[in-house]
């Protein structure tokens, strides 16, 4: 059997490592668009600002360990047509410049996201860059680098415009975030990402918010940005707007796509078409709490689902649990996670909810350095089953936001969690953990 993977970073080499495993005689044959395979994206804000001085340290494995073990690899080589009907794809090699046909047996489509551009005026400008893929990072790295890059300008208040400010501003720029919301971090509520804007307005970094970047200034490379609301001098320009499946080559091709683009797939990361499976951030993922598929690009579901989709392309029938949409960031002094519902997604879905927001602390006042926790719980009114929470502070807010994940996951209520038997000692947690105290606040 042949199977051909599109893209090979988390999900695609996920697949092809478990179709390797399980048969070895199985012909895998994957199509990166990038130069790098398999590699931890989320450490490229960390990357570009030098706190990680080597960036193969982010590939888990390299094109000669994958090639090892007999797949084939083709890195620099963008699909640009599947024609199901033939089982064929369209591929282009972008060195040789030239295309050429592939035949499958099995399919699997991990093509990821891109970054949003919007058609501003300025955007090819020298000095206006996106961070997504490996390739991305270096190039980012490599202009940072430059000394006269003082003044930097993020355009966009998610995860990655954060933690690239944090990086940017630790690594002594001079940072702008310009966001059109009224709020940076959108997953997160308002009682969250009001105490992180505050810290990074203290701590020197600008905040733009509900401000909308009109044009990016410059004759041949950046000098500054023009908002509704002023013009800001600019040495380089970060596009962190958000991301969107990249998808675009599969029109025509009769696969079913939401309204964002994004494939739609099954439990079993199958498409509508037999023998073509998806997963990762170009697809859609089954959402536990509500019962449906939802747009979660996040590393962690990739894996997982690119991992099943390896076994069920040789004949399992193998159904994804589901994702809970946890994720964490640290931002200057904090730490931040979050997982299930946010109240606003609550309420979106017309659930009879509560809420408490409780302060507490990482460990007891009578051993050193103890440090607050606040804790916010979402849960049902009626059952108080637990449907959401978020946590920030200096240590400690992230491991407590696992522990909601795995309450979520197992249907608990804020009962069996605030009476769960977690351990206690001075250094680490009181008798009554910061968990058991949000838990135990919900009535």
């Amino acid at each position: 059997m042949k199977v051909i993977i599109i893209g090979g970073v988390a999900a695609g080499m996920s697949a092809a490592s478990k179709i390797k495993r399980i048969d070895s005689s199985a012909e895998v044959v994957v199509y990166e668009k990038g130069s790098f395979l398999s590699y931890g994206a989320c450490g490229l804000p960390y990357y570009i600002a030098g706190i990680n001085d080597d960036y193969t340290k982010m590939i888990a494995r390299t094109k000669e360990e994958f090639e090892k073990v007999g797949m084939k690899i083709n890195t620099r080589h963008e699909v640009v047509k599947v024609v199901p009907e033939k089982k064929q794809i369209l591929v282009r090699d972008l060195e040789a410049n030239r295309l050429f046909i592939d035949s499958y047996d099995k399919l699997m489509i991990t093509t990821g996201t891109v970054p949003v551009v919007p058609p501003l005026k300025g955007k090819n400008l020298n000095g206006v860059y996106v961070l997504k893929t490996l390739d991305d990072g270096i190039a980012l790295r490599k202009a940072l680098e430059n000394p006269e890059i003082r003044n930097i300008a993020i355009v966009g208040g998610g995860y990655i415009g954060i933690e690239v400010a944090e990086a940017l501003h630790n690594a002594g720029k001079n940072v702008r975030v310009i966001e059109l919301a009224p709020r940076i971090l959108q997953p997160f509520d308002s009682e969250i990402t009001e105490m992180v804007a505050t810290n990074m307005i203290q701590q020197g970094i600008h905040l733009n918010l509900i401000e909308k970047v009109e044009e990016i200034v410059g004759l041949d490379r950046v000098t500054g940005i023009r908002t509704n609301k002023g013009i800001y001098e600019a040495d380089l320009v970060i596009l962190a707007i958000g991301v969107r499946p990249a998808t675009d080559f599969l029109k025509g091709a009769g696969i079913a796509l939401a309204r964002n683009g994004a494939i739609i797939i099954d439990r079993e990361m199958k498409t509508n078409i037999a023998d073509i499976y998806s997963a990762g951030d170009c697809a859609e993922v089954y959402n536990k709490i509500k019962e449906e598929n939802s747009f979660i690009p996040l590393g962690t579901n990739s894996n997982k689902c690119g991992r099943l989709a390896g076994e069920n392309i040789l004949g399992k029938h193998i159904k994804y649990v589901g994702a809970l949409g946890s994720a964490a960031i640290k931002v200057l002094d904090y730490e931040l996670a979050r997982t299930g519902l946010s109240e606003n997604e609550a309420e979106a879905l017309a659930i009879e909810y509560k809420t408490v927001f409780v302060k507490a602390q990482d460990h007891p006042a009578y051993y050193p350095n103890p440090t607050p926790i606040w804790i916010k719980l979402i849960y049902e009114a009626r059952t108080n089953r637990i449907l959401g929470a978020q946590a920030i502070g200096k240590k400690g807010a992230v491991l407590r936001i696992d522990m909601f994940a795995i309450a979520i996951h197992n249907n608990m209520t804020t009962m069996d969690l605030g009476m769960t038997d977690l351990c206690y000692a001075p250094p680490f947690a009181g008798v009554w953990d910061a968990v058991h105290i949000a838990c135990n606040a919900a009535k």
